[in-house]
């Protein structure tokens, strides 16, 4: 044995078990308390590596990388550079208060999170002893297992490192967290182990840290910890989150804006240089024009939306969303991709049928088979009955207490069998039980070739439907005849089966999905029929049953792709995204971590490994799937209201623009000064933090909603091209309103009567061009309607009172109010046409 602070040699778990002892410096007795603590000291504890949270003060720093965000901080410098003081202190401010709001919800997101990582705790069985004297087993914290550690497990125990198996008996283990396969796995230690044709997690002399022990019992020896383990290598697996569907469609829309505002002041000064032969003292107003154009309030507007929907989630229906934006990428998602294991079943089996020899119901079937299981946990001692024994003990209730139990051999991986010897009240006979895997159960029958024949097929067609098959066997003999392992010449008394059974919500969340126009995928590792029995038990009839290994991506239909590796599950979910839909991804598992960052939006729930978790982007804090459809809805929400702000505000702004170069042309003073475009914008944009608060219409929720830049870009243009016809509308009727044309030389009449009809438009389009609002919907004018009339209250009194006069606003003649009403009036019916016919073409 070597020194205390010798290092063990890399060990992966292959070759003979002697070179693998050998190669860690270990021994079947395992390692001293010394040479325990020194490898301690040396590889660090067994714990995975802890994502590490960024501080509040980074995460301000981040919002600022935000590419409007970047534009608006442009805007401020070359406000400042004209000595625009005013524009320049609005737009710092609005950046301030939008990087403090999305810092503050993130870092709410995460203090919830902290209280839900608890990757790898408890204790674990070791073989461990002082420099003298024999070996005793102890707990000893998960932390402190070390590489050569011999460990022992049982039934229910976590594996907490990744172990070769030195013994074991009856040894099955839970991988789905691993490898999505819901079916406990054998494993046995073999001392020379074939080659990896199974894969790395299905050779049988190795398991992994993050599986769960369903029976048998084992010693094993720890070959590697903490970051070493492949439980760990998820996190390096899922590599970084690339751009999701949010992040995508600002930066569309913030450089279509940033071409719109580059081209904006040279066009302004340029017009006014070569029409009216003004230079650089158009500088400011060209400036003005600029952040004119620019919705200043789009980070506080996306930010607070998404901060109060997220709150709202958390409040209401204990969903934690870690990232603010995957709000709206859960708004905007057309196609779910789901794993099965634990999302839509408990990883759990449960009996669906028990059948007579010629496929007719028989609880005859189920009674024998659950006398079987009570009497064998009893006579074998086992200490804990595995997921199938329950399942039979739940379906049946009470059995056995009747009989006297004999004898009892339990389940063996490799004979994939179970006898129990009963004797019944007053019979001189004993009762042999047999129940196990069809093929071995047969081979103990007195069953004719035909025969045999059709119970395989039977058997093998209820496999196809997607159940797990369970035979059973009975027969009398003589007492004591011979032992229970050696029955022979049974009769073949029927099977049972078995499916996965399904979350308690799972259902009712698919039906939600399905309504709300979202296209469920299952991606799974296991069987193809079992997947699809699963989804027809939940109500999602698959259109497409699939292997990972078939060409093509999933169709617009509901698909089930089975036998998925990780690799499989990110590459769909990848190929999706390619193709133009925004996909959501729900996964539990180490195996679901790279497609949980490939996706647009990761979903987790709440019992998830830790690795799955901090790759996720929303946490279900409680079982409860119909908490998605929660929060598709509250996404929708949210972008709907980001989506009416931005509509709005973007086809009023452009119209402005577009009204100001035109009015620049045929002025010979400046259209507005800059200080009128600035409480213009100001007033405009506080009244649109209504669409914070605002509701979308039901009509708005029922199909995905998201940013998408060439379609603003087609609204604002058709909606800015109107707006800025009622502004020169409101050009003609101040000629007319003020006796002639030449009466547009009073510069403040102009400016005073422009800025009140640029705030009753703008109250308009608020009203008018609200997401999937019709009138029959807008019976309460809600925070939106309330806003509008305050600005429209504003535009009308402002210009009189002593703040419009040092403005240099004026009041306006009697004539022009009526006059107005008409330009507003043809201009809301125009509103209301375009609406309907953009409607109709672009629905």
């Amino acid at each position: 044995m070597a020194s205390d602070t010798a290092s063990p040699a890399p060990a992966d778990g292959h070759g003979s078990t002697l070179h693998v002892l050998r190669s860690l410096d270990s021994g079947p007795r395992g390692l001293t308390d010394a040479e325990a603590a020194a490898r301690l000291a040396e590889t660090g504890e067994n714990t995975v590596p802890a994502v590490r949270t960024p501080s509040w003060p980074r995460r301000c720093l981040r919002g600022v990388r935000d590419p409007f965000t970047a534009v608006l901080l442009c805007l401020a410098v070359l406000s400042a550079l004209v000595a625009s003081w005013g524009p320049a202190t609005v737009i710092l401010s609005l950046v301030a208060v939008s990087c403090v709001l999305r810092a503050t919800g993130e870092h709410r997101a995460d203090r919830s999170m902290a209280a839900l990582r608890d990757l790898v705790t408890g204790t674990a069985t070791v073989l461990r002893r002082g420099d003298t004297g024999p070996e005793r087993p102890r707990e000893v914290p998960v932390a402190d297992l070390v590489p050569g550690d011999v460990i022992r497990l049982g039934p229910g125990d976590l594996v907490p490192a990744d172990v070769r198996l030195l013994r074991a008996r009856g040894l099955t283990v839970h991988q789905a967290a691993l490898t999505g396969e819901s079916a406990p796995v054998a494993k046995a230690a073999v001392d020379l182990p074939g080659g990896e044709r199974d894969g790395l997690f299905g050779q049988e002399h190795l398991c992994f840290q993050g599986s769960g022990v369903a029976t048998g019992s084992a010693t094993a020896v720890v070959v590697a910890t903490g970051a070493r383990t492949r439980f760990a290598a998820a996190h390096r697996v899922a590599g970084p989150r690339e751009d999701s569907a949010f992040d995508r469609s600002v930066h569309g829309i913030s450089w279509v804006l940033i071409r719109f505002m580059l081209l904006t002041p040279p066009l302004v000064l340029m017009a006014n240089a070569a029409l009216r032969g003004r230079g650089l003292e158009t500088l400011p107003f060209a400036v003005a024009v600029a952040v004119g154009l620019t919705p200043e309030m789009l980070p506080v507007i996306v930010t607070t939306c998404l901060a109060r929907g997220a709150a709202l989630l958390a409040r209401r229906h204990d969903v934690i969303v870690k990232r603010l934006p995957a709000l709206h990428d859960l708004g905007a998602v057309d196609v779910l991709c789901v794993d099965k294991t634990g999302t839509l079943t408990q990883d759990r089996p449960v009996v669906a049928r028990s059948l007579d020899p010629a496929g007719r119901d028989d609880p005859d079937v189920l009674r024998w088979a659950a006398v079987h299981t009570w009497w064998t946990l009893q006579l074998a001692e086992l200490p804990a009955p595995d997921a199938l024994d329950e399942a039979l003990l739940d379906a049946a209730g009470a059995v056995g207490e009747e009989y006297d139990g004999l004898a009892a051999t339990p389940f063996d991986p490799e004979r994939r069998l179970a006898t129990a010897v009963l004797r019944g009240p007053g019979l001189g006979t004993e009762t042999v039980i047999v129940k196990g895997a069809v093929e071995d159960v047969l081979d103990r029958c007195a069953a004719s070739p035909e025969e045999r024949d059709r119970h395989l097929a039977l058997a093998a067609r209820e496999a196809a439907a997607g159940v797990r098959v369970l035979a059973v066997a009975t027969g009398e003999r003589p007492s004591r005849d011979r032992p229970p392992a050696d029955a022979r010449d049974l009769g073949f008394l029927g099977l049972v089966t078995f499916h996965d059974a399904p979350a308690p919500t799972a259902a009712e969340a698919l039906r939600t999905l399905t309504g709300l126009g979202v296209t469920v995928h299952v991606l799974t590792g296991d069987h193809p029929a079992t997947a699809a029995r699963a989804c027809r038990d939940l109500g999602l009839e698959p259109a497409d049953v699939r292997l990972a290994t078939d060409p093509g991506a999933p169709g617009p239909h509901p698909t089930v792709v089975a036998r998925c590796t990780p690799g499989d599950k990110a590459r769909i979910v990848a190929g999706l995204r390619a193709a133009g839909h925004t996909v959501g991804f729900l996964g539990d598992g180490v195996n679901d971590a790279a497609a949980l960052r490939a996706a647009d939006v990761g979903i987790v729930p709440r019992g998830a490994v830790g690795v799955a978790r901090e790759a996720g982007d929303v946490v279900l804090g409680a079982k409860d799937l119909t908490a998605i459809g929660h929060a598709v809805v509250a996404g929708r929400y949210s972008s709907g209201n980001i989506a009416s702000y931005l509509r709005v505000t973007l086809s009023s702004n452009l119209g402005n623009v577009l009204a100001m170069l035109a009015a620049g042309l045929l002025l010979p003073f400046l259209p507005m000064l800059p200080a009128q475009v600035l409480v213009q914008n100001l007033c405009f944009d506080a009244a649109q933090l209504a669409f914070a608060l605002d509701r979308p219409a039901p009509g708005a929720l029922r199909r995905p909603t998201g940013l998408r830049p060439w379609a603003f870009l087609r609204f604002i243009t058709v909606f800015g091209a109107l707006n800025a016809v009622a502004d020169l509308a409101t050009f003609a009727v101040l000629a007319v309103a003020l006796h002639g044309p030449d009466a547009l030389d009073d510069e403040s009449l102009f400016h005073s009567a422009w800025f009140t009809e640029n705030l009753l438009t703008q109250a308009l389009v608020m009203v008018l061009l609200r997401t999937g609002r019709r009138f029959a919907e807008d019976r309460r004018p809600g925070p939106v309607g309330g806003a509008a009339a305050v600005l429209a209250v504003i535009g009308l009194l402002l210009p009189p009172t002593p703040l419009g006069a040092a403005l240099g606003l004026t009041e306006l003649p009697p004539l022009f109010p009526l006059l107005l009403a008409g330009v507003l009036g043809l201009y809301t019916l125009a509103l209301l046409l375009a609406r309907a016919r953009y409607a109709r073409r672009h629905p």
